[in-house]
């Protein structure tokens, strides 16, 4: 819910420079050097920037610039645990699907930095009922200058341009899938259709009862665990890793886990997964 100058070969050197002096002088200077294609593409490709520690993570989260609402939006989300569960490094290209008013979307644009992308994405009916505003207010913040904004629906989050995606974050939407009637096939194929061999598909929701399948998507916000690893698995994702950082074994899973509809202080069970693209 797109944007390292080139280098001038040698051999374009040499002849600009014979076209500034006499001949005889070309004649008697040593060739320049030069560097064929093949030399050119057997050279290693720059080592990508090590993933950002936990103390990195914590000093983005604890950035002075941060809104305080979003501070108060971290007891529920646990972001530092979230970013480093997804393996974050400067440079990356992620995107966040149902990007809503931006929280995540922000912090994930502080961890990869300047230098990398983040593309946020927002179907019209998420903007329309509520994040609109508050969603292009965030984004003239200066820290969201790497930030492409994705006005698309969840069936087709991506234009078809753009690709190797290093992760994907879906931050309890999944769910909502169901009961607003998203193709979640299609949704999974332009996912892995954009992510590169090996990128990964981070999804945290709120966890239904054993059997309930999506069957309270609308009336609970929930979604069971099992049939999301099943209908990654079928759309060709392998397992990749899981954390417990947002689980609640005491929640019964029978009541709304919207925070704002519950009225309650106990905090709803939440899975965390991802998925990756095999690199083969």
């Amino acid at each position: 819910m797109l944007r390292s100058s080139p280098t001038i070969p040698a051999l374009l050197l040499a002849t600009s420079t014979a076209c500034a002096h006499p001949a005889t002088t070309e004649l008697t200077r040593e060739p320049a050097p030069s560097s064929s294609p093949a030399d050119e593409a057997s050279e290693p490709a720059p080592a990508p920037a090590p993933l950002l520690t936990r103390d990195e993570l914590e000093a983005i989260v604890a950035a002075p610039d941060r809104e305080e609402g979003d501070r108060e939006t971290d007891a529920r989300r646990q972001p530092v645990d979230l970013l480093l569960f997804v393996g974050l490094r400067p440079g990356m290209r992620v995107a966040d699907i149902g990007a809503g008013f931006g929280y995540t979307t922000e912090l994930l644009a502080r961890a990869v930095g300047p230098q990398g992308t983040v593309y946020g994405q927002n179907p019209r009916f998420v903007l329309e009922r509520f994040a609109e505003q508050g969603w292009s207010e965030r984004l003239t913040k200066p820290v969201m200058a790497n930030v492409v904004r994705l006005d698309r629906e969840f069936d087709d989050p991506f234009p078809p341009e753009l690709h190797d995606l290093d992760a994907v974050i879906n931050v309890m939407f999944y769910h909502d899938f169901e009961w607003q009637g998203v193709d979640r096939k299609a949704h999974l194929a332009a996912v892995y259709r954009a992510l590169r061999p090996g990128g990964v598909y981070v999804i945290v929701d709120h966890s239904a009862a054993e059997g309930a399948g999506a069957s309270g998507s609308e009336t609970l916000h929930r979604i069971e665990e099992a049939l999301v690893r099943a209908e990654l698995r079928d759309a060709g994702f392998e397992p990749s890793d899981e954390a417990a950082f947002l689980r609640n074994p005491a929640d019964t899973r029978d009541w709304n886990a919207l925070p704002w509809r519950s009225g309650r202080d106990e905090l709803s069970d939440r899975f965390v997964l991802s998925f990756r693209k095999p690199e083969r």
